[in-house]
C-alpha cells in the first residue's frame, strides 16, 4: 500500500467529523472494496441505518492490512477478501494492527457456510456477506453492526493486561515496564499503553520521553467521569502506538482514591489498547491490589541478592488473581552485577527456575535513562533480554487462552 492511501484516509477523517465518535481522529466506519459496485451498494446500504459518514476506499484486504499499519484504527473496518486466495492469513495479519475493540465486517464472493463460520467463530468477525451485495441486505445485517450502541466493546473483550513490580528497591521494575512497552508497540506492532502507579515519584514517562499527564489522579478521585474523551486526554503519546499515563502529585499530598477506581480505567484501557504494561509497587495499598488483581500476567522482577530471594518466596505465595492462568514470572535483573549471586545460586535459593534473565548493562540503561530514550532501541544484549521478556509475556497462557482474533486481546505467536 502506498502512503499517498495513508494521507488520503486522514484527511478524510481531519475534513469529515461525522466520521469520528470519541476519540480524536477516529474513524466511525471505514471500508475497503474491490470494485465500483459494491462500493455503491455498500454506501446507500449503511447511510440508511445511520447518520454517520461511511468512508470507503477501493482496495483488497491486503491494502486494508496496509493501512492499518499507518492510521488509527475505526470503531467499524469493513474489507474485502475478493480475490484473496489466503483470506484467514490475510484477516489475522489485520487482526495484529488493528486495536481490540475494532469491530470488523467481511465481504467476499463465496457462498460458503464452513468460511462463514470460521471467520465468525475462529477470528471474532462481525458478519460475513457474500457478493453480489443487495443494499437492502447490507442494511439489515451489516446496520446493527455498526450502530453506536452495538460498538461499545463487551466488558469481558479487551487487550491484555501486564502487572510489572519490583520486589524489593532498585530491582528496575520501572526499567523494565518502560522498555517492554515500547518493544511490544514499536517492534511487536501492538497498541499499547503503559500506566506508572507510583503517583509521586515514578519514571516511566521520564523513560519515554513523554510528560506526566494531569488526569490520572482525576480518574482515581472520580471514576465516574472517565469516558472516552477523558481517556483521550490523559493518554500522553509516546509514539505511533504507545501511550503513557503517569502523574506527578505533589509530596504532600495523598489522593483520595476511590474504591474500584483501579479497574475501572484498567477496563477503559483494556478496551482501547492491546497491551496495558502497569508499573505497580508491591505494597499493600487498596488500590495497587486492584491493578495487581486485574492482570492476567504477573512478573516479578527481582536483583540477585539474598535480600530479593526473601522477597520474591514472599511474592510468589500471594493469591493468584481471578484473571491469571499462570504463576506469575520471575525475571531476574542485573544478573552480573559485582558483589551479587549467580543465576544457579539464585535458582537453588528459590527451588524454582528463573523465567527471564536481564543482564546487568549499567552503561546503555543509564544513557537512554539520562537521554529520555529506551534502552530496548539499541541493539545489544537489553534489547534480547526484553524481546524474550515479550516473548514470554505475549504467550504465557497460551493453552488456555480462545483463538478469536477480533475482539479478543491474545493473538498466537504476537511476539515471535
Amino acid at each position: 500500500m502506498s502512503d499517498d492511501l495513508a494521507i488520503q484516509v486522514a484527511a478524510q477523517v481531519t475534513a469529515g467529523p461525522s466520521a469520528v465518535s470519541g476519540r480524536s481522529g477516529r474513524i466511525q466506519i471505514l471500508a475497503f472494496v474491490t470494485d465500483a459496485d459494491s462500493e455503491a451498494v455498500l454506501r446507500l446500504g449503511l447511510l440508511a441505518v445511520g447518520p454517520e459518514e461511511v468512508i470507503i476506499h477501493r482496495g483488497s484486504s491486503r491494502t486494508a492490512v496496509g493501512a492499518m499499519k499507518k492510521l488509527p484504527s475505526p470503531r467499524v473496518l469493513l474489507v474485502d477478501i475478493s480475490g484473496d486466495e489466503q483470506p484467514m492469513s490475510t484477516l489475522t495479519a489485520l487482526s495484529e494492527v488493528v486495536e481490540p475493540d475494532v469491530r470488523v465486517l467481511v465481504i467476499g464472493e463465496r457462498q460458503d457456510a464452513d468460511l462463514y463460520r470460521q471467520l465468525t467463530r475462529n477470528l471474532g468477525v462481525a458478519e460475513y456477506l457474500y457478493k453480489p451485495l443487495n443494499a437492502e441486505v447490507v442494511a439489515q445485517h451489516f446496520g446493527p453492526q455498526v450502530a453506536p450502541a452495538s460498538i461499545a466493546p463487551a466488558s469481558a473483550l479487551g487487550g491484555r493486561i501486564l502487572a510489572l513490580s519490583g520486589v524489593c528497591g532498585g530491582a528496575g521494575a520501572t526499567t523494565l515496564a518502560a522498555n517492554l512497552a515500547w518493544y511490544l508497540a514499536n517492534e511487536v506492532r501492538r497498541h499499547t499503553a503503559v500506566l506508572d502507579a507510583n503517583l509521586h515519584t515514578g519514571s516511566v514517562a521520564m523513560l519515554l520521553g513523554a510528560k506526566p499527564g494531569g488526569g490520572l489522579r482525576l480518574a482515581l478521585e472520580t471514576p465516574k467521569r472517565v469516558d472516552d474523551l477523558f481517556m483521550e486526554r490523559i493518554a500522553e503519546p509516546a509514539g505511533d502506538r504507545l501511550a503513557v499515563i503517569a502523574a506527578e502529585e505533589k509530596l504532600t499530598e495523598q489522593p483520595a482514591i476511590a474504591p474500584g477506581a483501579a479497574k475501572h480505567l484498567l477496563q477503559k484501557l483494556r478496551h482501547r489498547y492491546n497491551y496495558v504494561v502497569v508499573d505497580v509497587p508491591l505494597e499493600p495499598s487498596a488500590w495497587h491490589g486492584e491493578l495487581i488483581e486485574m492482570a492476567r500476567q504477573r512478573v516479578l522482577v527481582m536483583q540477585p541478592t539474598l535480600q530479593a530471594v526473601r522477597d520474591v518466596l514472599r511474592a510468589i505465595a500471594l493469591p493468584t488473581g481471578s484473571q491469571q492462568t499462570r504463576r506469575s514470572l520471575i525475571v531476574l535483573n542485573h544478573l552480573g552485577a559485582p558483589g551479587t549471586m549467580t543465576r544457579h545460586q539464585v535458582e537453588q535459593a528459590l527451588q524454582h527456575k528463573i523465567d527471564v534473565v536481564i543482564p546487568h548493562l549499567p552503561r546503555v540503561v543509564n544513557a537512554a535513562a539520562t537521554m529520555g530514550t529506551p534502552a530496548a532501541a539499541t541493539r545489544g544484549g537489553f534489547r534480547a533480554a526484553i524481546r524474550d521478556l515479550a516473548a514470554e509475556v505475549a504467550t504465557s497462557g497460551a493453552t488456555d487462552a480462545p483463538t478469536r482474533r477480533f475482539g479478543w486481546p491474545f493473538r498466537r505467536g504476537a511476539a515471535r
